[in-house]
């Protein structure tokens, strides 16, 4: 099974079904960016502070696994050097139409979160990568690339899941509302599903998850050679009237900085 290819056209979908994570940013968001009042989120909830970036007006910026016409463009709008770098064309495309609605200038690549091959090393004064190597099947590769192509005092902001979340039956919880472990951790879609779920997903355009634990989404970070610098917790929205929202945090966030005495590891 490829699965890149199955989640590129899965967010294809996603897109056209109008996911949150889909829709463009308003001009009111990027007339509020241009006066540096930016607003960006890596979880549902709560939004990036502010202290966890330097001013952007210059920085060369990637939004990694960050397309639809969200982040990129209300960054590119508070005056960074936008790179948006997504698996999914139509995700892309949200980005494009934005900026050709609001006169931003931003470039789009399509690829993979963990093959960043296609930027130089150091290209990056900063990296927002919002929750999304829930779908990659490894996120180890996707933090050593992002060290790779971050210069020296460059930050990495990234949102997650919580991987404790892939513990429960999803389909019990969402029809009944009730929390059943079900599943091993660290949990993986292509293997916890039957063929039949499988063929299901690829039918309604729904993306396979992934869950990493703990000590590959921060320990790995810090193996990568990043010092993590601010972290916080965040819920699900109040309106998916999620169960899990009333027991646990269901994702996490974290600023991580490349020290200036490792640019050359």
């Amino acid at each position: 099974m490829n699965i890149l290819e199955h989640n590129r056209l899965a967010w294809d979908k996603q897109v056209e079904s109008g996911n949150r994570w889909t829709v463009p940013a308003s001009p009111e968001i990027i007339a509020a960016a241009r006066r540096g009042e930016w607003a960006i989120y890596l979880t549902p909830i709560k939004l990036v502070p502010h202290a966890w970036l330097p001013p952007l007006p210059g920085k060369q910026l990637l939004c990694l696994a960050s397309g639809g016409g969200q982040q990129g463009p209300i960054l590119a709008a508070a005056g960074a050097h936008v790179t948006v770098f997504d698996n999914s064309p139509k995700q892309l495309e949200r980005d494009r139409f934005v900026a050709e609605r609001e006169g931003l200038t931003l470039a789009t690549i399509e690829g993979d979160m963990a093959d960043l091959s296609v930027f130089p090393d150091e290209q990056f004064d900063i990296i927002v990568h919002p929750v999304s190597n829930v779908f990659a099947p490894e996120v180890i590769p996707v933090w050593k690339e992002a060290f790779r192509v971050l210069r020296a005092g460059g930050i990495l902001i990234a949102g997650f899941n919580n991987p404790v979340v892939h513990i429960f039956d999803y389909d019990l919880m969402w029809k009944t509302g009730k929390l059943e472990v079900k599943n091993k951790l660290p949990y993986s879609d292509t293997e916890s599903l039957t063929e039949e779920e499988q063929q299901r997903y690829r039918a309604e355009g729904l993306p396979f998850e992934f869950s990493h634990t703990l000590e590959e989404q921060i320990g790995g970070q810090i193996a990568a050679g990043f010092v993590i610098t601010g972290f916080y917790e965040d819920y699900d929205l109040e309106e998916d009237n999620s169960p899990l929202r009333n027991y646990m945090p269901a994702y996490m966030a974290t600023r991580a900085v490349k020290p200036i005495e490792k640019a050359s590891a």
